[in-house]
């Protein structure tokens, strides 16, 4: 038998092979710069919403935790948000194993957020305790890199009510909160 492959015309030889011309390349990188252009910002508002979202509970679960521990302890609200941590298996007034130790230990932030807690006013020393707890208390979120990681911050304070804050500023005080928007 004899073969009969036609090695002209309209196959494919090794010496007529030269590849994609400079142009089609061009079009395809231009291609792919506008799919990215088009991606990439949705990406990262999606990722602040998130991280914003992340925020919102964790403020709410410090804001309960502090509502647990005051009636638990019988020490006020906690004396600092380290007292709302700890490691061990049994449950203190000084280590109440109430929340994540990733935001009960310094640096105190997650998701992008570095939280904060402020006790105003000392109550009385519950039995047990090391420290005094406070009779109020303000809670804080502000985005570790604003416009990156978040845009809004946000605060509450006893009421358990949460507000926000447009720019990304810390509330300074438990007035300066509850003055700004609620969270609904």
């Amino acid at each position: 038998m004899r073969n009969t492959s036609n090695t002209t015309g309209t196959s494919w030889s090794r010496k007529g092979n030269r590849g994609f011309s400079l142009i089609e390349l061009l079009i395809v990188v231009a291609i792919i710069l506008v799919i990215a252009a088009i991606a990439i910002p949705n990406f990262l508002r999606s990722r602040m919403a998130a991280n914003e979202a992340a925020a919102v509970e964790n403020v709410r679960s410090i804001t309960t935790a502090s509502l647990v521990y005051n009636t638990t302890w019988g020490n006020g609200y906690p004396p600092s948000l380290s007292a709302l941590g700890g490691t061990g298996t049994t449950a203190t007034c000084d280590q109440a194993n109430l929340l994540d130790p990733i935001i009960t230990t310094a640096p105190y932030s997650k998701s992008g957020y570095v939280f904060g807690y402020v006790g105003n006013t000392a109550a009385t020393l519950g039995a047990g305790c090391g420290a005094p707890g406070v009779l109020d208390y303000l809670v804080t979120a502000v985005p570790q890199s604003a416009g990156i990681s978040g845009i809004r911050s946000f605060c509450s304070t006893e009421p358990a009510v949460l507000h926000y804050d447009l720019t990304g500023a810390v509330s300074g005080s438990e007035a300066a909160c509850n003055a700004l928007p609620t969270l609904q």
